[in-house]
């Protein structure tokens, strides 16, 4: 009887899981304490190496966006957290740099195949030249600022044995229309690469920082000029040295009146003996007259090694920053808003992430301190439904086959 039962459920139960092959399982994308559209979550976590990816099963706007190499790629690879809590892979291809998240959390831009993926469709469609590197949306999300590189690969040599091209020509920078392609130049002045571009809260200027030449380049040494991008050209320049730079894409103050910059005391960077002593330097926040680039109020101390200034909330600065770990492998990063009056941890992630962000329009409204999702080991492509319901309705054919074998010997 028992064997009977078991053999009328197997067919039952491989055709279930063929179906959930077939069907995306979208209600399977996050536990039932998943944070409310509103809340940024408090803490992230690796995804299952099984987990879909954004083309196969979409998520919706991201929360949270972040890279980890602890994947099925086994490189390299994007993680959405939706704003339901469900994850989902976007992988990138190999040594492709790492795109930026749209301020409304939809889209992610990527350089490397010059394509917008839209998060809530899962659809991917090229729409912009492949190998810019992008550095900020505009406020309203209409625009990038993007640098060209125009370095030659390599050094070309004629028949007298001397160079014929220049391996380390200025960059373009370039404001972009992600959805058109269409591209305008930024007369920045003359830069060997650029480094970091932020916007004005009303878009109208923008503040570039980077090397002014190879040599600067080499010594890690910043220039930072603000410039009208529509064509009203250099407002004015500073040169910010080996221990200061533009502090990110959100380095603009809301108030318009000041552009913050990340500065620190200990070694330079080209220079440190190793890892442990990078990670001691001391870091500090400080802000230049918007107007002029002028000095002005008083720095603002940062815990752990800072990363980037990505958003600001009731006029303080949120930080990405990495815990002072000697260990290269346990870079362990969190998003923290810093005042005068100390720090608070607003989401953390765990070791080996790189790149956490947060969409700017949720970090400027959303509430802090929401639960902690975690992936669903159910949210996963249809091949591995169909590797599992296959093994299982070969069973159940067998354990028919088998039992009418035995039946018709028996009569």
């Amino acid at each position: 009887m028992v064997r009977r039962r078991l053999t009328a459920v197997l067919p039952l139960a491989a055709a279930a899981l063929v179906i959930l092959a077939a069907q995306a399982p979208g209600w399977l994308a996050a536990r039932r304490d998943t944070p409310p559209a509103e809340v940024v979550p408090s803490r992230v976590r690796e995804p299952w190496l099984w987990q879909a990816t954004v083309g196969q099963h979409p998520v919706g706007p991201a929360s949270v966006l972040f890279f980890t190499a602890h994947t099925r790629y086994f490189e390299s690879t994007g993680v959405v957290v939706g704003r339901d809590g469900g994850y989902r892979l976007l992988p990138i291809n190999m040594a492709e740099p790492h795109g930026l998240l749209s301020p409304d959390g939809r889209w992610y831009l990527r350089p490397g195949t010059g394509s917008l993926v839209d998060l809530r469709a899962g659809e991917e469609r090229a729409t912009h030249r492949p190998g810019l590197q992008p550095m900020a949306w505009s406020p309203d999300g209409r625009r990038i600022v993007a640098s060209q590189r125009n370095d030659d690969a390599v050094i070309t040599y004629g028949p007298d044995n001397q160079p014929v091209n220049d391996p380390s020509k200025p960059d373009d920078l370039l404001t972009v229309d992600p959805w058109s392609g269409a591209e305008r130049p930024v007369p920045a002045g003359t830069f060997a690469s650029h480094r970091a571009a932020a916007w004005s809260p009303d878009g109208s200027l923008l503040a570039v920082a980077g090397a002014a030449d190879p040599a600067a380049e080499v010594a890690a040494r910043e220039r930072l000029v603000v410039v009208d991008p529509a064509g009203g050209g250099v407002r004015w320049q500073v040169e910010l040295g080996e221990r200061r730079q533009l502090a990110g894409r959100a380095a603009w103050h809301p108030d318009g009146r000041r552009i913050a910059l990340l500065a620190y005391d200990g070694c330079v960077i080209t220079r440190c003996a190793d890892a442990a002593e990078l990670l001691r330097r001391s870091w500090r926040i400080e802000f230049l007259d918007a107007a002029t680039g002028r000095q002005v109020g008083d720095p603002i101390p940062v815990t752990g090694s800072a990363v980037e200034l990505v958003a600001w909330r009731d006029g303080d600065p949120v930080v990405e920053r990495q815990s002072p770990e000697p260990d290269q492998r346990r870079r362990q990063t969190a998003l923290a808003v810093v005042s005068a009056a100390g720090e608070q941890v607003v989401l953390t992630a765990p070791e080996g992430v790189s790149d956490l962000e947060v969409p700017g329009d949720l970090l400027a409204r959303a509430a802090f301190g929401g639960p902690q999702p975690r992936p669903s080991p159910f949210a996963a492509p249809a091949w591995l439904y169909a590797t599992i319901a296959v093994p299982l309705l070969l069973a159940a054919l067998a354990a028919a086959h088998w039992r009418r074998r035995r039946s018709a010997a028996g009569s």
